[in-house]
């Protein structure tokens, strides 16, 4: 129902048939119908008021960077105005998170980038656990800011990336690899150079962008 949603099929404004009727055309239970909407629900995606009955509603109010929601997105072609928007949000939070991690990582956070790296290297990102290796990178990167509120963004951010990965994976069978630019983001951090470490993601980001318009 999400995916549905997500993909257009069932616009804003949209009304859903009683529990009944619904239930029965999915082949589903009643309580599993009603779990799913109260999850959706819960994710901005629905709106269920007494006598008016449940709706979908505006996009304005899905919370899009929900990790299910972004994998939802994903599971087909995705719209390119959310892609651009997406990077264009990590380009606000992640090199300022890079830079802020140059002058407060710990050794034990710069050590699981680099592990992640080394992992990165090893299974490559057509593999799950290159992929997860992708993500635990970013994630300690935005801990290692020393920013709470960053921090609280890790999931968002790592299933942005995961799911940017894997789009660009299925996509192109030999997708550039951008090991080099997480390199020279966790050197520039390991050394300790705010500036250099600001510029790095940047980069990062920026060609990452680029491969997935090419994946479009």
């Amino acid at each position: 129902m999400g995916i549905a949603i997500l993909s257009g099929v069932h616009k804003p404004g949209e009304h859903f048939a009683g529990e009944i009727e619904q239930s029965a055309a999915m082949g589903v239970s009643r309580t599993a119908y009603r779990e799913a909407i109260r999850i959706l629900t819960a994710k901005g995606l629905l709106e269920s008021k007494p006598k008016a009955g449940t709706h979908v509603t505006q996009r304005k109010r899905w919370n899009l960077l929900d990790p299910d929601m972004l994998a939802w997105m994903f599971m087909g072609t995705p719209d390119e105005q959310f892609i651009r928007d997406l990077f264009e949000l990590r380009n606000l939070l992640e090199p300022a998170a890079a830079k802020l991690a140059a002058e407060r990582r710990t050794a034990e956070q710069l050590g699981v980038m680099q592990a992640a790296i080394a992992d990165m290297r090893a299974y490559g990102l057509a593999t799950t656990e290159g992929q997860a290796a992708d993500q635990r990178f970013h994630a300690t990167l935005l801990a290692a800011s020393g920013n709470q509120a960053l921090a609280t963004l890790a999931s968002s951010v790592g299933a942005a990336v995961q799911w940017t990965t894997n789009f660009k994976q299925r996509a192109n069978r030999n997708p550039r690899d951008p090991l080099p630019e997480h390199i020279a983001v966790c050197d520039a951090i390991k050394a300790g150079n705010a500036a250099q470490a600001f510029g790095a993601m940047e980069t990062l980001i920026d060609l990452a962008f680029k491969d997935m318009a090419f994946a479009l």
